[in-house]
Parts: structure tokens; C-alpha cells; sequence
């Protein structure tokens, strides 16, 4: 999609895959299946000869769900938004490799949130999660088949130049944000509520394709995937290695060697938990910014301050001050 995009604003296939160092045959079997490595040269060799990084938005919207092969079929067959919400949680990683998605709920909000497994340059991550959340949204609007104003889509990048042409076709974009992801807001009930496209038969084909793909996948790259699910605070904090480790159940060397491998580590995956948690935390009126550096595990205010202005530029009271209507 990257690649056609490309093409429409006067770059040839050919000249792209040149520049990135890949064969010119390499995109011409429908059914085949790239590296992550090829993708992010693709999309390298797209920026450096240039493409505006707003095409990460004309991707977006122009990748329907069928796109997704039998994930995207069983998505569109499911019995309700709900059901389907679960199935891209059990199956993200058939089409999001590189990418880990976690679905939260609390009251009356359900945030998607995406996240890079790899080490990527400012400006590839940020294309390729603009280009996801802006395919996610408009997926999510075709199956609830309505719009809502209280939703919001959230960007770790800032405002890239040439946005305005696409504000109208997505909901209220929040840009230079410490996590990138979806904001359902309001009544949820349109989660329950039964879908059109719904077809019971063709969601049992579409998933037992995905099941024979997901067998055929199976690595240790899982591992990551489930040390964030854990990586969750409770009255102690977070979840120490020893504890993550006994949940996973591994031995605390075992747990060790398996993040190591993923090119991964506590310390970073603990960060990045803070760093996705404080917003959270920071959304809640009735919590002071000195409790909410206490939960995320800082005894000392100055040190969580210091911390999430690292993250977002701004300190937590410049960043809950913004985000009052």
C-alpha cells in the first residue's frame, strides 16, 4: 500500500525498489511474504526520495479490511464489534509482526494502544503507526457504522506538514502524545450490538484459517507480547522479573535469556510501561500528580517530572493542563 501511495505521488515501483536495495520481482507475488527488514527499507527508500510523510494517512484510508486476508474476513464476519475486538487481539500478530497491540477498558473508555517492538528511527515509527491507527479507525467506523465525536487517535510524532487535508476524514487527532493508539470514548454499548456483515459460517472458515497461519508462525517473538500484558501495577507496583517470570512460567535465567534474544530487557519493557501508564493515571481528576508518580513506582516527585518530560516535552501538570477541554 506504501508503494502505491508512493506511486501516485510520481514515484515508479522500480525506482523504489532500487533505492532500497531489493529485487524489482520482490512485490510481485500477492501471496508472498516480506521481511521486516524489507518494509522498513521499502518505506525508507519512499521518505528519501520525497514522499511526504502524510502518506502514512493516504495508506491508512485506503486499506480496507479485506486487505488483512482471513483476519480481515473474520473481523468483518464477526458476531459483534466486541467479538472482533478479541479476535484482533488473538490474532494481531498475524498482520501487525514488529507492532504489539493492547486493548484496555476502564469506565467508559477503551484504548487501543500500539507500540514498537524494535529499536526504528523517529520518523519510520512514526509513519508506520500513523499509517495502522488511521487503517484501525477507519475499520472501526465501518463496522459500528457511525461516527463518534468523543473518539480520538493518539501519535508519538508531531504534526506533520500537510495534515489539514486529512483532519476532516478522522476523528480528533492528538499529536507529540507518550503512546500512540485509539480513544473510544462514551457509551460503549455499540460494542454489543450485532454487526451487519455478521456471518457465523464464514467467521468459522475465516478463523480456522487464521489458527493454520498462526501455527505456522509460532516463535519466541510471543514472549514480549505477554511480558507487556503483565507488565501491569497493583498496590505493590509493577510485577518484578522474578514475578513476571513465575506467571510465564520460567525460570528467572530462562526469562532473562528469552528477552535478551527479543534484543528486549525488564528495565526497558518497565519504562515503557511507566511511560504508557502515565497518561492513564494522569487522565484520572481525583489522583494528584505526586500519587500518580507513586504508583508508577517513584518515591521521589522530581524523579517522575523529570522523567515524563523526557517522554512528552512537557511536565505532568503542563500535560493534564492541556488535555482539559
Amino acid at each position: 500500500m506504501f508503494v502505491q501511495v508512493a506511486e501516485r505521488h510520481g514515484l515508479s515501483r522500480a525506482q523504489i525498489l532500487a533505492s532500497a536495495g531489493l529485487p524489482e520481482t520482490l512485490l510481485d507475488d500477492p501471496a508472498g511474504r516480506l521481511s521486516l527488514q524489507a518494509i522498513w527499507q521499502i518505506l525508507d527508500a519512499i521518505l528519501t526520495l520525497g514522499c511526504p510523510t502524510t502518506l502514512a494517512f493516504e495508506a491508512g484510508l485506503s486499506m480496507p479490511l479485506t486487505a488483512h486476508g482471513s483476519l480481515g474476513y473474520a473481523l468483518m464476519c464477526a458476531n459483534t464489534p466486541r467479538q472482533a475486538i478479541n479476535i484482533l487481539e488473538r490474532f494481531w500478530h498475524l498482520r501487525g509482526r514488529g507492532f504489539v497491540l493492547t486493548v484496555e477498558q476502564s469506565g467508559s473508555e477503551l484504548f487501543f494502544e500500539v507500540s514498537v517492538e524494535a529499536a526504528l528511527p523517529p520518523t519510520l515509527r512514526d509513519v508506520q503507526l500513523n499509517a495502522i491507527l488511521t487503517s484501525m479507525y477507519q475499520a472501526m467506523q465501518f463496522m459500528m457504522a457511525m461516527q463518534r465525536s468523543d473518539d480520538e487517535i493518539w501519535l508519538q510524532g508531531t504534526e506533520p506538514d500537510g495534515f489539514d487535508r486529512w483532519r476532516e476524514q478522522l476523528p480528533t487527532v492528538r499529536f507529540s502524545m507518550p503512546r500512540a493508539g485509539i480513544s473510544l470514548q462514551g457509551d460503549l454499548s455499540v460494542l454489543d450490538q450485532p454487526l451487519p456483515t455478521a456471518n457465523p459460517e464464514a467467521l468459522a472458515q475465516a478463523l480456522g484459517q487464521c489458527e493454520r497461519e498462526s501455527a505456522m508462525m509460532a516463535d519466541d517473538s510471543d514472549i514480549v507480547r505477554r511480558i507487556r500484558a503483565a507488565m501491569t501495577p497493583d498496590s505493590h507496583g509493577y510485577p518484578t522479573p522474578e514475578q513476571l517470570a513465575a506467571t510465564l512460567h520460567l525460570t528467572p535465567r530462562t526469562f532473562r535469556r528469552r528477552l535478551q534474544e527479543q534484543g528486549q530487557s525488564y528495565q526497558q519493557l518497565l519504562e515503557e510501561a511507566r511511560r504508557r501508564d502515565s497518561c492513564r493515571l494522569l487522565m484520572q481528576p481525583e489522583l494528584e500528580i505526586r500519587q500518580v508518580g507513586e504508583l508508577l513506582g517513584y518515591t521521589d516527585p522530581a524523579n517522575f517530572t523529570r522523567a515524563f518530560k523526557g517522554w512528552t516535552g512537557r511536565t505532568p501538570s503542563q500535560w493534564r493542563q492541556a488535555q482539559q477541554p
